[in-house]
Parts: structure tokens; C-alpha cells; sequence
């Protein structure tokens, strides 16, 4: 069954292009190991929140907007597999450094319940 890797971080601004360019130099390890889909989702409509919003989540400032990301692999035991085998692999070295705070970055995985179109 599909299974998804979400992540939700909070990316300056001035740092876009630079997300981007780190996203898409990413999809390559990614592929090679399975996964079909690679989504990045830039927060265009994020709302603040009363109790908790994605910007309370990830502890954005107001230099930042919150992005909403996912990865789509054929099953959980390609995506923990691939995860694994990405960990110990020294081509992640090369990615330099991420263009936001990673301690902030939130992520998990998850089997959908749900899908109609």
C-alpha cells in the first residue's frame, strides 16, 4: 500500500530559490530509491492560529513562511528502506547545508485511509 513521508518546516524567504534548488537536487537520491512522487508546497494561505497553526509548529518569525511537503513511495518497507540506506550514504554530505532551520523541521510517516479523486 502507498505510503507518504510528510514534513513540514518554516523557510526564509530570502531562502526560496535556495529551498528549491535543495529540493530538487534531493529528488535523484529519493527516486534511485523508490519513491514515485515528490511534492514541495510553499505557504500561500497559512493562517495564524487562537491555539496552534504551522507557524506556531515549526516557530516561524515573520521572515519566514511555513512549507508543507510529502513523499509518495510504493509501501512503507521502500520508504524505511530508502531512509535508511540515505543515512549512510556520504553522497548526503554533498547536499550541504539545509537553507532553514532543520530543528524546527517536523516530519513522520503515514498510510493514507482514505483516497478518492
Amino acid at each position: 500500500m502507498t505510503y507518504y513521508s510528510g514534513f513540514i518546516a518554516a523557510v526564509p524567504n530570502a531562502n526560496k530559490q535556495a529551498y528549491l534548488d535543495h529540493a530538487r537536487k534531493s529528488w535523484p537520491m529519493f527516486k534511485k530509491r523508490g519513491a514515485l512522487r515528490m511534492v514541495e508546497c510553499w505557504g500561500e494561505d497559512v493562517p495564524h492560529g487562537s491555539e496552534t497553526d504551522f507557524h506556531r509548529a515549526t516557530k516561524a518569525s515573520e521572515d519566514e513562511t511555513p512549507v508543507f511537503s510529502w513523499i509518495e513511495w510504493p509501501d512503507r518497507a521502500t520508504c524505511d528502506a530508502a531512509w535508511q540506506d540515505m543515512m549512510n550514504d556520504p553522497d548526503m554530505q554533498e547536499m550541504g547545508d539545509m537553507p532553514f532551520d532543520g530543528k524546527r523541521m517536523f516530519w513522520g510517516g503515514f498510510a493514507p485511509i482514505l483516497d478518492v479523486s
